[in-house]
């Protein structure tokens, strides 16, 4: 049996850039801002240093390749300045100034001087390839291509096609830089638009998060305090009355204030402490379980202690609820029966019943407060609303046909116990 042993990977590192490299990048970036800030003085730069060379060269350098020397000199000269003072709009008018040139390079090439200077039409064509669409090359290219041909063709005879290949070569690696330059200025464009959209939408979800915890912050906070408010206001409004005939119906009614207090203080306390304190140093009590059907029990003898007789209907046998399904209806349960306090009354009663469906749970609150008297469109029917879409159930509300009450029906559809595992 053999044994292999595997030797540890080395860590690569991304080696820094060397002193000069980045003394270069520097130099590079350094110089593109400030032609971006002021482009007028690169181009006048560049327009001056090219003309002085023309003219060096029209002094009597281009006789040396010149065809016919014999020309007059202020010919050489118009033809120099043609060739270079049209480069200072080479960068918003390429196609123009190629043109202007072309024009002098043909009457550089036809009449034998054959100036260097006709060399400079690589600046336009350069920005033509940058700038403009890729066919506007093959007109630029058939503008180089007139006057070498006819300078070859009169000049050079059988080695026309010497005078011309070069020439094109050299216009084609410039143009190939033009567009190498193009795509890759167009790539670092799409990555900076990329990056800026990816960060307006990470904006964008960080809002609608913020905005959905708020809306949940403020169903949570006004189911607790608007319920439990709800029935300390009865049962305080039922010790006054009682207060004169049975004190000891007052006694009682005090005790149920201060447990119905208590419960809305740790209930707030638990909410609070889940909101101020990260997940694994939460306290114990902000970790408590949330109400479940099994505690709608507690929650309909507070509402009756509270002085709103309530009649229930629960099934011993219920069908299985994730427990946040279950926080819904024990949630609209209570908003129902706390809008029945507000709005239905003095002698309305209420009646709660769970019936068990084939898929899921039907919950249904009726009143016999009037209709004019019915709860209103605020923050407790939209959240209920929104607490039944989370989990794919609906909710109705609105007055009885005959006008003798107000009901609210929740349908929550059942989880399959293989989906809740």
């Amino acid at each position: 049996m053999t044994t292999e042993t595997t030797a540890p990977m080395a860590r690569t590192e991304t080696p820094e850039p060397t002193a000069p490299s980045r003394w270069t990048h520097q130099l590079f970036t350094r110089v593109r801002a400030a032609d971006a800030a002021h482009p007028w003085l690169w181009d006048g730069a560049l327009t001056s240093f090219w003309t002085v060379a023309a003219l060096v060269d029209a002094t009597g350098g281009w006789r040396n390749v010149a065809r016919d020397p014999s020309l007059p000199a202020p010919l050489i000269v118009a033809l120099s300045l043609a060739l270079a003072l049209p480069l200072y709009a080479r960068r918003s008018r390429p196609t123009t100034v190629l043109v202007v040139m072309a024009a002098a390079a043909l009457v550089s090439e036809a009449s034998g001087a054959f100036l260097q200077a006709a060399f400079l039409q690589v600046f336009p064509l350069f920005h033509i390839a940058l700038t403009r669409p890729p066919r506007r090359l093959l007109w630029a290219f058939g503008l180089l291509l007139v006057p070498l041909l006819t300078g070859a063709l009169r000049f050079d005879g059988a080695e026309w096609h010497i005078h011309v290949t070069s020439a094109l070569w050299a216009y084609v690696f410039v143009a190939l830089t033009g567009i190498t330059v193009r795509s890759r200025r167009d790539h670092t464009a799409s990555l900076v638009d990329r990056a800026r959209r990816l960060e307006i939408e990470r904006d964008q979800e960080v809002r609608l998060a913020a905005a959905a915890e708020r809306a949940r912050i403020a169903r949570e906070m006004h189911d607790i305090i608007g319920h439990n408010l709800s029935v300390i206001t009865g049962l305080a409004d039922g010790g006054r009355y009682a207060a004169a005939k049975s004190p000891e119906r007052a006694a009682q009614a005090l005790d149920a204030i201060g447990t119905t207090s208590r419960q809305a203080l740790d209930e707030l306390r638990r909410l609070l402490g889940v909101l101020s304190a990260p997940d694994d140093t939460a306290p114990s009590a902000a970790r408590a379980p949330q109400p479940t059907l099994e505690d709608l029990g507690p929650l309909l003898e507070g509402v009756r202690k509270a002085g709103l007789p309530v009649a229930a209907d629960l099934p011993g046998s219920l069908p299985p609820l994730p427990p946040g399904a279950q926080l819904t209806v024990y949630r609209v349960v209570q908003e129902s029966l706390t809008n029945t306090l507000k709005h239905a009354g003095r002698g309305a009663t209420a009646a709660v019943r769970l019936v068990s469906t084939p898929d899921g749970l039907l919950v249904t609150v009726t009143d016999t407060g009037t209709a004019t008297a019915a709860p209103g469109q605020g923050q407790g029917l939209t959240g209920m609303r929104e607490r039944a879409a989370l989990y794919d159930g609906t909710l109705d509300s609105g007055p009885l046909p005959d006008g003798t009450g107000w009901q609210v029906r929740l349908r929550i559809p059942t989880t399959p116990e293989e989906d809740r595992s």
